[in-house]
């Protein structure tokens, strides 16, 4: 059975290597993509987003003073503060003394410079502490050997060394002399209970200059020279640029040049108004070049999909069509989302400066080394002749990990000349996205003699298919004839990972159908789920994702906290538990009825996911994909009409509002498991925690996204008046 610690080798020489500094000083590093690589590859599909391979440098000056160098992109998910904490730890510095600077792309020194998967702390846990250490023993063995005494008679405390004799040295005292030191080949790591800065709340880094507005975003980027470009692309997809008239852009004063690209025309001007106006002064027309689709083809295309009998198959445990057969009942019930945008708080944009010598590049990007690569591929240039420079981002969620703004942003300078920054408008954010694709899900099962012995799951998808480690997520191993299955439309609609890609439709879909299955059954709701996992306890496939064992702790948590089947009349509450991204989540939803119409009033929110490295951003993690999870599963809807998005803006596009968010309380399990995945495992449950409490309200049952798009089942049934 899998287990939250991934397997892992280190190579000692790949693992650490040393520099003497110009200025004084030793600089620390170490290459995690053969350091921490798994020994098995994740499959190659979406679970690549699942990235394994991180970076980090350590400089100690020889005032003392400790830099540690963030390699990875920060998307708000925290890394930048939380994985410099785990080298921070077992180097043994005082983390108010630790200055942390966001790397830029290095791909001789780092490996994959990737932020996604909520896979960082995870993969980088042992690599990053043992980083540390090695850094503090090295240091010991120099001070060591200054005062001729053993390292094991020498202790650290706070970046100083201290001998039996109570002998005193700097960090800054001996780096010097442990630059020429050799590597040790074991260095031994803090117990728990030894934590100084592990487990305690820590605020960004970057929380000060975050709020007095000092710039750290994309958006916050100039350079002498620049120029804004903004990009008219096609209106439908399914459509290419046929012909353009320029004139009246030029005639804007303050616009610079008008380029072509492609199917693409972008106006450069001064600033981002000026080129946005100018893009309005364009005239462009269309013509086709694809199927033009709309939401109404889709729909029917993939309730096809799932009639149809062409799907490949990604598990398959027993025999399912004999479950059924013998079955003494059966539920069977289809679940429906929409395409949604990313609608990162931040619009996409990028630098670009591409010249005959170099290319330099600055923004937010989450994968950094694979669009630098593009970039060089598209301009026919070497990689070698790329710098670049990431950003802090505002917002991802799986947008930014695809680069083509910032490949426009190049194309575009290299054809003007000049160094050009591209902004999308909000409208371009909505229209030229990568969008989560729209799902169907058709899930049955069979119960016998009052046990659950068949379950069938089918997915009909637009363009792609859920990664290969979902098949083997709860109940996966709980049940015996247990089936897989996927279907999927190609379109020329653009899809790619959207927060917990897959899981954060389909864990609405099971929770809410296990809760039907347990009211055909009449049995208890959360008993089912309890019963289920005790089937896969002392399992020997090592297929199986989750821990049957860390599952029953937060289900039982989370009764407990939520006061589960406890509350007081006119508190309707709904229960899910779920596995993804390698944590443990159960949640429970609280409803209220306010002026007839139920309201999500609150959230208790359960997760085990190993060691908490930082309390303080666990909680925004936590609290955060809760409330996008409730906010997507009753708002979010988005559709296309002849390939034309019907969203430009948030006038017409519905994200949850600071007045409907519910409060979240969270527990977090206290055990001694390496640290799992926060920034998506929470908001999958969120949709069917709400979805049941809000058929414990209205009596209802709810199979497609957004809730609020079907107000009839919000209905609440007025009470029967006696007497």
């Amino acid at each position: 059975m899998s287990t939250s610690k991934p397997n892992m080798t280190f190579s000692r020489r790949d693992f650490m290597r040393t520099s003497s500094l110009a200025g004084g000083g030793i600089l620390i590093g170490f290459n995690l993509f053969t350091a921490c690589k798994p020994e098995a590859s994740p499959p190659v599909d979406l679970a690549s987003l699942n990235y394994n391979d991180f970076n980090a440098f350590i400089k100690i000056a020889d005032n003392g003073a400790v830099t540690i160098f963030s390699p990875n992109p920060e998307i708000g998910q925290g890394v930048k503060t939380s994985m410099p904490m785990l080298i921070a730890e077992e180097l043994d510095v005082a983390w108010d003394k630790v200055l942390v600077e966001q790397g830029v792309l290095d791909t001789k020194n780092y490996t994959r410079q990737v932020a996604g998967g909520s896979q960082s702390i995870r993969f980088g846990w042992e690599p990053l502490r043992q980083t540390g250490a090695t850094a503090r023993q090295m240091l010991i063995n120099a001070a060591a050997s200054r005062w001729g005494v053993e390292p094991s008679e020498c202790t650290t405390s706070e970046g100083v060394i201290k001998n039996a004799s109570g002998e005193t040295l700097t960090y800054g005292d001996v780096v010097k002399d442990a630059a020429g030191m050799e590597i040790p080949e074991k260095v031994k790591l803090k117990k728990r209970s030894q934590y100084k800065i592990i487990g305690k709340d820590t605020w960004n880094v970057d929380l000060d200059k975050i709020v007095t507005g000092q710039p750290l975003f994309g958006l916050d980027y100039k350079k002498e020279g620049m120029v804004i470009a903004s990009v008219m692309r096609p209106p439908a997809f399914g459509q290419k640029l046929d012909s353009y008239d320029d004139a009246g852009a030029k005639e804007i004063p303050g616009v610079i040049d008008v380029v072509r690209f492609g199917d693409k025309i972008a106006v450069l001007a001064k600033d981002t108004w000026t080129a946005m106006k100018g893009k309005e002064a364009l005239k462009a027309s269309w013509k086709d070049d694809g199927t033009l689709e709309s939401t109404s083809d889709h729909d029917r295309i993939l309730t096809g999909l799932l009639d149809g009998k062409d799907f490949q198959t990604l598990r398959a445990d027993g025999d399912i069509k004999k479950a059924f057969a013998s079955a003494d009942k059966v539920l069977e019930r289809t679940y429906e989302s929409p395409f949604l945008p990313h609608n990162c708080m931040e619009p996409m944009n990028f630098y670009a400066d591409v010249t005959s010598d170099k290319i330099h590049l600055v923004g937010p990007i989450q994968t950094p080394e694979r669009t630098a690569q593009e970039i060089a591929e598209k301009l026919d240039r070497s990689p070698e002749e790329i710098h670049l420079e990431m950003t802090r981002m505002g917002g991802g969620f799986g947008r930014r990990l695809y680069g083509d703004f910032a490949i426009e942003a190049a194309e575009i300078s290299s054809k003007a000349g000049k160094p050009v920054k591209v902004v999308f408008s909000r409208e371009d954010d909505m229209a030229a996205g990568i969008y989560r694709p729209a799902i169907k899900y058709r899930i049955k099962a069979a119960v016998r003699n009052g046990e659950v012995t068949g379950y069938h799951l089918k997915e009909a998808a637009v363009n792609s298919n859920m990664y290969g480690l979902i098949p083997n997520f709860f109940p996966a191993g709980a049940i015996e004839n247990y089936q897989v299955d996927v279907a999927k439309h190609d379109s020329n609609i653009t899809t790619g990972a959207w927060r917990a890609p897959y899981t954060n439709f389909l864990a609405f879909a099971e929770q809410s159908f296990f809760d039907e299955l347990a009211e055909m059954m009449e049995v208890d709701k959360v008993q089912l789920r309890l019963d289920l996992l005790q089937k896969v306890k002392g399992t020997t496939d090592e297929r199986i994702q989750y821990s049957p064992e860390r599952m029953e702790e937060v289900i039982k948590t989370a009764v407990e906290k939520s006061g589960w089947g406890k509350q007081p009349d006119g508190v309707y509450q709904g229960f899910v538990n779920y596995y993804c991204h390698n944590s443990h989540v159960a949640e429970v939803a609280n409803v209220e009825i306010e002026d007839g119409m139920p309201v999500v009033k609150k959230i208790t929110c359960v997760v085990d996911c190993g060691i908490v490295v930082n309390p303080l951003g666990a909680l925004n993690q936590i609290e955060g994909g809760v409330i996008d999870g409730v906010g997507h599963a009753m708002y979010g809807d988005f559709a296309f009409e002849n390939g034309v998005p019907q969203s430009g803006n948030f006038d017409a596009y519905r994200l949850i509002r600071i007045n409907e968010a519910p409060e979240v309380e969270v527990h977090l399990m206290e055990n001694d498991h390496s640290p799992t995945g926060l920034g998506e495992p929470t908001l999958p449950p969120a949709g069917g925690a709400v979805a049941n409490a809000l058929k414990a309200a209205t009596g209802k049952r709810l199979y497609k996204q957004p809730f609020t798009k079907y107000p009839e089942l919000l209905i609440v049934p007025e009470k029967e008046i006696i007497g």
